[in-house]
């Protein structure tokens, strides 16, 4: 004889299911759990480390686990210190004006004057072959070429231009900034040209129609819808400058400094309390001016 199951037998595992299911926010809080535990690991615990060492004091024997204020007193009490900050701010500010102007154009170049799909990724995979090697070989590759004995010297020795090598194409502020536009600008390049990539080529042609220069429509229409691109790599630009320590130490030959490059020399003299100290000093200048560029332009509209 068949066993007849009432429903309030039946819907029992039903709601006993339901009444285990974990509510919406926690099942994302879960999902998000890798990925939080990976950054507080990797990211959030060293600089907690690093602001905690900056308070330690230190001699030639060892360091000291402490609580003090000297390493942060020294760093900001002195006139040095101050100079390779401002030396450090002129080199991002040049450094950020001239990626920008020559990523701006190249990437509007692909953008707009290349017209298969086809061609403009062959010809920015062209714009990314340098990165295939090290940024050591080829910020070194221009020795050759701006030495006393070098390319250019050369060149313009032998075409009869100047009587005697240029002595400041190397070892000199020209050469830290060459090559430290060469290094960072397709960091300009990418994000202006993935948001160039996304602007709605009927607003071009709506300006057009209305009567608007190619210039009128480049600066009202264009660059204001670039803006979020710029802006991302704007932060690129600018904190991979300001921790530059190895293009300033070779282009320049030891005659300039930068913030980054005094941490590396605190640390080869085993001081590093007073390395950390500089480190956290540098991570607010950095943090102040990426906020600066945040408040400036929303790039929430390119993520």
């Amino acid at each position: 004889m068949a066993t007849v199951l009432s429903s309030d037998a039946v819907g029992a595992p039903a709601l006993a299911k339901r009444s285990f299911r974990l509510p919406a926010a926690v099942i994302a809080y879960l999902q998000a759990a890798p990925l939080l535990l990976i950054l507080g690991f990797f990211f959030l615990l060293p600089i907690l480390m690093i602001a905690v060492v900056s308070f330690w004091d230190y001699d030639f024997a060892g360091l000291y686990p402490d609580l003090l204020t000297m390493n942060y007193e020294e760093t900001l009490g002195s006139w040095v210190t101050w100079k390779t900050y401002l030396n450090t701010l002129r080199y991002t500010a040049i450094v950020w004006v001239l990626t920008t102007f020559i990523g701006f154009w190249v990437a509007y170049f692909l953008a707009f004057h290349i017209r298969t799909a086809t061609m403009q990724m062959i010809l920015f995979l062209v714009c990314t072959v340098p990165f295939l090697t090290s940024n050591i070989i080829r910020m070194i590759s221009w020795i050759p070429v701006l030495g006393r004995n070098g390319l250019v010297n050369s060149t313009l020795v032998n075409a009869g231009v100047i009587d005697q090598p240029i002595e400041w194409l190397l070892y000199s502020d020209f050469a830290v900034i060459l090559a430290m536009v060469h290094l960072n600008t397709l960091f300009m390049v990418t994000p202006v040209f993935n948001t160039l990539m996304r602007i709605d080529r009927s607003l071009i042609e709506a300006a057009r129609d209305a009567g608007a220069s190619g210039g009128q429509i480049l600066w009202n229409v264009i660059i204001p819808l670039a803006k979020p691109g710029i802006a991302i790599g704007s932060i690129f630009v600018v904190t991979l400058v300001m921790a530059d320590f190895s293009t300033v130490q070779v282009m320049s030959g030891g005659q300039s400094a930068s913030v980054a490059l005094m941490m590396k020399n605190q640390m080869s003299l085993l001081q590093y309390p007073a390395a950390a100290a500089n480190a956290v000093v540098l991570l607010i200048v950095v943090l102040m001016m990426v906020a600066a560029i945040l408040r400036v332009v929303d790039i929430r509209k390119e993520l």
